[in-house]
């Protein structure tokens, strides 16, 4: 976000904290008004299912199977002990204490903002539009934040990031390998981390430090492999081998051409998704996987070449997560809540215009999702298409932003605010 020159005090930064926190109690509330609460499309009856197995006394991934990494079970356990519900219809005991336990979440990820904020030493501007923003993002993102635990992971990163800028390392590393545990994507923030313990406190430094984030992810994972390695691995597979998801960029493109030149494009269902199929879908998958691998990459790199201190971390960290999203094969509706509480931490009018970017990604996601997702997701509307693809390419133009910042950081001279 952008700053001024002078540094808010410690009392401005736990005033604003303490202001985003009810302004996200109030975005939280309204999400259950008006027209919210209309067409929801929910994840909640297949977290009840794990939850009511778990407190049955059975064991994930041997008695059942289950598409997440162990790291997200509390996620499911903790409502499901509670209070069970029924496997068909989620109960309302166990919708409020799963969304009470995301909302600590959220509220969490804005206190890890706010020590991010203090120890970069941003202005009283810069601290309250950057948790004011976070606090409001679900309004625009829409009734998905309140039936998805991505807030659970995004919590962690955020926390992560936040040990990291105060210096806390190794701390920062172990919140960073329970993210990876809680839904794997945290696994691409690694190579920051490591680069930047290496160029701050050695390497020796750097290795311990990935190894104890490899170790939480083993000492999560163990277990589980232990009683059921096939379930486990199943488990894993089933993400990795994904088909084009009918959100990503990719499938915009298939849809538009579709549209524009009458390319041929068939939809199916699987892996809890709705996906594009066909020959076309699979290169273009393949290419998505390679832009991507090769974005981050690059990244990495710039990263390593550049300034090693804790703005040009939050710089690399937001650019990485967008590229991430905006180039991955899958774009669920929930992937925009990993960003929320990273891109507004990034400095100067750059930082002001990815957050600006980042807010009307998330307002278009909610212009088909859930109200008309599946007259795009079945029926591939032309009018959500063309929505569609203004979305996805939004979220490559906050990579562009954020990598175009990476490239001048790189230099010795410092970004002007």
């Amino acid at each position: 976000m952008a700053a001024s020159n002078k540094q808010a005090s410690e009392r401005s930064v736990v005033a604003a904290t303490f202001a985003a926190i009810a302004l996200f109690v109030i975005s939280w509330t309204l999400l259950h008004v008006s027209f919210y609460k209309h067409s929801q499309l929910i994840d909640t009856p297949v977290y009840q299912r794990y939850g009511n197995a778990i407190a049955d006394g059975k064991v994930p991934y041997r008695d059942f199977e289950l598409e997440y990494p162990p790291g997200a079970l509390p996620v499911f356990a903790l409502p499901g002990l509670a209070r069970p519900g029924h496997d068909q219809q989620v109960s309302p005991s166990f919708r409020r204490a799963f969304e009470t336990l995301m909302w600590l979440c959220g509220a969490a990820a804005l206190m890890s903002m706010a020590v991010v904020l203090r120890k970069l030493r941003r202005s009283d501007t810069s601290v309250w539009a950057a948790l004011c923003f976070a606090a409001v993002a679900p309004l625009l993102l829409g009734s998905v934040i309140l039936s998805r635990f991505d807030l659970w992971p995004a919590a962690l990163v955020t926390a992560a990031l936040a040990a990291l800028v105060s210096g806390r390392l190794r701390v920062g590393h172990a919140l960073l390998g329970l993210g990876v545990t809680a839904k794997l994507y945290p696994a691409v923030l690694l190579p920051l981390s490591v680069a930047y313990v290496w160029k701050r406190a050695g390497r020796r430094e750097a290795l311990a430090c990935l190894a104890l984030a490899l170790g939480v992810v083993a000492a999560v994972f163990a277990p589980f492999v232990i009683v059921s390695p096939g379930g486990v691995w199943h488990s894993l597979s089933v993400q990795l081998r994904r088909p084009l998801q009918v959100e990503s960029l990719g499938s915009a493109l298939l849809l538009v051409g579709h549209h524009l030149f009458g390319l041929g494009v068939r939809g199916e269902t699987s892996h809890g998704s709705q996906n594009v199929a066909g020959t076309a879908a699979e290169w273009l998958a393949v290419a998505s996987t390679v832009v991507q691998a090769g974005v981050l990459i690059w990244i990495w790199a710039a990263f390593v070449r550049g300034r090693n201190d804790a703005e040009a971390l939050v710089r690399s960290t937001a650019a990485t997560l967008c590229a991430f999203v905006a180039f991955g094969k899958v774009l669920s509706p929930q992937f925009p809540i990993w960003l929320i509480p990273i891109v507004p931490l990034v400095r100067g009018r750059r930082g002001l215009l990815a957050s600006a970017l980042l807010g009307v990604a998330l307002v278009l996601t909610q212009t088909w999702f859930p109200f008309r997702y599946f007259r795009l997701a079945l029926n591939f509307e032309e009018g959500l298409s063309w929505l569609l693809l203004a979305r996805d390419l939004t979220f490559v133009a906050v990579v562009a932003v954020l990598v175009v910042t990476l490239r001048r950081t790189s230099a010795t001279r410092p970004e002007s605010p």
